[in-house]
């Protein structure tokens, strides 16, 4: 089936169920899904009903839409997103973005969690997406009659956009919420770091790493979408001081960071 043909029965099915006139996109990371409770929902659906969409895999992931208000603003979220490590390529791990703005948002909110490579951050702490380094081998441009969807040469010159992240920043000082502005590296995963590649992000000057948001960006500035996104930092990764990664940990400190998040995004819809 064509690509365009399949976004089209999604879309045509959400909005069948209810799903109308969407104004902000949410991407919900590992340990974030509590931003639901937000939500005055109006329509959930699984990703198991979408006719063509992907299943999440991941168990801190639900896989399911969510639409409803916030702050008086309709919005949609995905809570559970996808990621190459399980499996998936380009088209299908950014396929909720692309049906998002199909559906009609006007500007789109990530979050993830996060490894601290610049190790003057800690555990718990947020980071602001300024800029990103795209390590996953591959773009979710890159495929054939792509260009139906908007410029394959998408401009990477501001992936974030600067009034986002000005308001966001604004409302960080304002609820007294300590806020990092950094650059995050997309990794393909499942697997965690070495100390050798550690190091080799240090040299690149990341502060951040992680295994998913940069092909969601990518097909976001193909699609002229304005977005901004946040990291939950859920582990130290210090190549001198490594210590056995502990996932439970990571999802547990996602969660207990989350409603610094929860906050930032709330004040954020309100604003626009």
């Amino acid at each position: 089936m064509e690509k365009q043909t399949q976004l089209k029965e999604s879309v045509d099915f959400l909005k069948s169920k209810g799903i109308l006139a969407p104004e902000v996109g949410i991407v919900l990371g590992t340990g974030l899904g509590k931003f639901v409770h937000e939500i005055n929902i109006e329509v959930e659906i699984a990703y198991a009903d979408i006719p063509n969409f992907p299943q999440a895999t991941v168990e801190s992931h639900s896989g399911k839409l969510v639409y409803g208000t916030i702050s008086g603003k309709k919005v949609i979220a995905m809570a559970g997103r996808f990621h190459m490590y399980e499996g998936y390529n380009l088209w299908e791990v950014t396929y909720g973005i692309r049906t998002m703005h199909a559906l009609g948002i006007k500007n789109l909110l990530i979050s993830n969690a996060a490894g601290a490579i610049n190790l003057s951050y800690k555990k718990g702490d947020l980071m602001l997406l300024e800029d990103h380094l795209n390590l996953q081998g591959n773009s979710p441009l890159a495929f054939k009659k792509a260009g139906v969807f908007g410029p394959i040469f998408a401009d990477m010159l501001a992936p974030y956009s600067e009034a986002l992240n000005s308001k966001i920043t604004a409302i960080a000082t304002e609820k007294q919420i300590d806020l990092h502005i950094g650059v995050y590296a997309s990794v393909l995963g499942p697997q965690l770091e070495t100390r050798a590649e550690y190091r080799m992000l240090q040299i690149l000057e990341v502060d951040a790493v992680g295994m998913s948001t940069v092909p969601e960006v990518i097909v976001a500035k193909q699609l002229d979408l304005p977005c901004a996104a946040i990291s939950v930092l859920t582990d130290e990764c210090d190549p001198k001081n490594l210590q056995p990664v502990n996932i439970a940990e990571i999802i547990a400190i996602a969660e207990k960071t989350e409603p610094k998040l929860v906050s930032l995004f709330k004040e954020l819809i309100k604003a626009l």
